[in-house]
């Protein structure tokens, strides 16, 4: 579906939370899920679904929440909550930032990565419906501690119940609220004004603008999501649940899209892996942001693969290791135990086993020898090492860097190449091999008898002992 372009949309992300039960240095927000923070997660769906101004509220506790959002969104982007009063609060604090906005906003939390944007569209469905006010509800397998949504005849929602102040009948109600929620601008910050903290909690509950809405002659509304959806995350569990139910819905997208994963709950994905129809993908994989795999192409068991191309009928790994700008060519080979960092592998390249190749380029359809090391930084600088064409590495070749092998050059097993190597060349630097005839067997006898010789002295000391010993006792 295509986002819409309507520029009277806004979202108000909340993140001023504190976290303090993730006991993290970091701030909570930032945690990532699938390899992006959370309140990256956020601020995607708001952007998918086309707002126009997007505002995150954030708490002076946190600096790094703050330049993380002007860094993405620009200063204007940011509203402070101090101190921190409640929801209702922390969405009053984004007015100022929304100044001049008319039209509908979404209110979001930063501390919920998984709600997508079909859910919110859902959502904002019910306000184009008629809605005044329209409030995302779902069904927990244990109602707990959330707010309760108490509707008027199953339809209409009339107000929301914070546990702490429901009634045991308000308790049983098993509707609960994702404290997701849409409204026009200008009455949303009304409402906002009119809520008092005459609470359990003395806060100010945004959750209180719907009971004054309806007060008011107002109609709210619901839509509905799943629980794993609008689940928040406040611990380090909740982050593992988290990043659990986002993997599991990745998986089953990409087989639903023709992906092979022959151990699905083995391979784990970021937020941005794109992989092909036919690649196949084997147990205990990892993906870390920025990967791209084309159709037909295999990537073998326990490979770690982050900002990197793999090209349509590649086979990489078992035990590869993919950095940031490697680009694997069309039916190339990356086998186990060989890193690529920075370095374009063309159409049939191979790199079998055992090899690094660092910055750099290796042409279509050259080899590279097993223990071929791209020698690429002095201590100070990266440099390029560039295998040309139908080139051939040589096993346990060392490439100094800077320095270029010709198309279809060969470089001898062992060498350290340290100059260019011209097209169809063969370089080699390596010692002279010596023979000596017979000096291994010659090499073997000395020993034997030096061993012999050393037992026999080892048994004269023993005797020797053993008689001395034998005197004594003797003599006493």
């Amino acid at each position: 579906m295509n986002p819409s372009k309507s520029p009277a949309r806004a979202a108000v992300i909340l993140a001023a939370g504190k976290g303090e039960r993730m006991k993290s240095p970091l701030p909570k927000v930032l945690h990532p899920v699938g390899g992006r923070a959370m309140l990256d997660h956020a601020i995607d769906t708001a952007l998918e679904l086309g707002c126009a101004r997007v505002v995150v509220v954030t708490g002076a506790h946190a600096p790094a929440v703050r330049a993380h959002v002007i860094a993405r969104l620009g200063e204007a982007a940011v509203a402070v909550q101090d101190p921190p009063l409640g929801t209702g609060h922390a969405v009053l604090a984004a007015e100022a930032a929304l100044e001049g906005f008319e039209g509908e906003v979404i209110i979001s939390y930063a501390d919920a990565p998984l709600v997508t944007a079909e859910t919110a569209r859902r959502l904002l469905a019910v306000r184009e419906a008629g809605a005044d006010i329209a409030v995302l509800g779902f069904r927990p397998a244990v109602p707990g501690a959330y707010g309760r949504l108490i509707l008027k005849d199953g339809a209409e929602l009339l107000r929301i119940v914070e546990a702490k102040d429901a009634s045991p009948e308000e308790l049983a109600v098993d509707l609960c609220n994702s404290g997701i929620l849409a409204a026009e601008a200008g009455r949303l910050f009304a409402l906002l004004r009119q809520v008092t903290n005459a609470n359990a909690k003395g806060e100010y509950y945004l959750t209180d603008i719907v009971s004054l809405a309806v007060a008011a002659g107002g109609r709210v509304a619901c839509a509905f999501a799943d629980e794993d959806e609008v689940a928040g995350v406040n611990s380090q569990a909740e982050l593992a649940a988290a990043e659990s139910a986002f993997q599991a819905r990745r998986r089953a997208a990409l087989m639903a899209f023709g992906v092979t994963l022959t151990a699905p709950e083995t391979v784990f994905l970021a937020w941005d892996t794109k992989i092909g129809p036919g690649a196949r993908i084997e147990p205990n994989v990892v993906f870390g942001p920025g990967v791209e795999v084309a159709g037909g192409a295999v990537i073998r068991a326990f490979s770690h693969i982050e900002g990197a191309r793999v090209g349509a009928g590649a086979i990489v790994g078992p035990f590869a290791r993919l950095r940031p700008g490697a680009v694997i060519g069309a039916q190339a080979h990356i086998g186990n135990f060989v890193e690529v960092k920075n370095v374009a592998v063309g159409d049939g390249a191979k790199a079998n086993h055992l090899a690094y190749l660092g910055d750099g380029a290796v042409g279509a359809g050259a080899n590279i020898g097993a223990g071929t090391i791209f020698c690429n930084y002095d201590g100070f600088d990266k440099h390029r090492t560039e295998v040309g064409e139908g080139a051939f590495i040589g096993s346990n070749t060392a490439l100094v860097a800077p320095v270029r092998v010709g198309k279809g050059a060969y470089t001898g097993s062992g060498s350290v190449i340290t100059q260019d190597v011209p097209p169809d060349s063969l370089a080699l630097e390596r010692g002279a091999q010596a023979v000596k005839v017979g000096w291994a067997a010659a090499f073997r006898a000395r020993k034997a008898r030096e061993k012999a010789n050393r037992a026999e002295r080892a048994r004269e000391a023993e005797a020797a002992l053993a008689a001395q010993n034998a005197k004594r006792s003797k003599d006493a």
